[in-house]
């Protein structure tokens, strides 16, 4: 597998497109949906589903245009299904000095809980560690790991949105981030990725927690 990266939208969120064989997976279309769906044709691959690490606004305002060109499922955590269209809780309301459209109009998602998942070619574990959010996941890929704005390098996900949580963002770090294998690398929503052990030695915010 391959890890494909684009940093799209007014905060730079990373979308990620994951490469396998025959078949890709879109984690996080956040922005400039038509964009997304260039890269998509690029690659002459069936695009087998859409994840979302989370329902915040900067992670789901693509959706809409590549559902309707590929129409494949969009898996979000059961907490966060309404936020899909409820801009307060997806944060879209909040920033509207940007002059974003409804993020999300036509896109009804599946429910993805924590545990084992096949779609498509690709088998992948899906964690929930909320805290940025109550329904955000992380996905693993055996060696790498897509996990939202949970972790950054350097860095966790902020806590001041609607349900966030600072102790339990850092439970879920603790509880099941940092019990990956520390070689595991992790792409994060925004920057660049690195690795649990990196983040397990050098992150200041996880000091005292490792």
């Amino acid at each position: 597998m391959k890890v494909h990266s684009y940093s799209l939208g007014i905060v730079e969120t990373n979308c990620y497109i994951i490469e396998g064989d025959k078949e890709l997976l879109v984690i996080d279309p956040g922005d400039n949906g038509q964009f997304i769906n260039k890269r998509i044709e690029k690659f002459n691959k069936k695009l087998s589903g859409i994840l979302l690490t989370h329902a915040h606004f900067d992670h789901i305002g693509g959706i809409d245009d590549v559902v309707k060109k590929y129409d494949v499922d969009v898996y979000v955590h059961k907490e966060e299904k309404s936020w899909l269209t409820d801009t307060v809780k997806n944060g879209s309301k909040k920033f509207a000095a940007y002059q974003l459209p409804q993020v999300v109009q036509h896109t009804v998602p599946l429910v993805m809980d924590e545990g084992t998942h096949k779609i498509g070619e690709f088998e992948f574990e899906a964690l929930h560690t909320p805290g940025h959010s109550p329904g955000s996941l992380s996905f693993v890929f055996g060696d790498f790991a897509i996990v939202g704005d949970t972790l950054f390098k350097g860095g966790i996900g902020r806590t001041d949105l609607y349900k966030g949580d600072t102790e339990t963002l850092i439970k879920s770090i603790e509880d099941k981030l940092l019990e990956l294998d520390p070689n595991t690398t992790i792409f994060p929503g925004h920057g660049p990725e690195s690795t649990i052990s990196e983040e397990e030695m050098t992150n200041p915010y996880l000091n005292g927690f490792s």
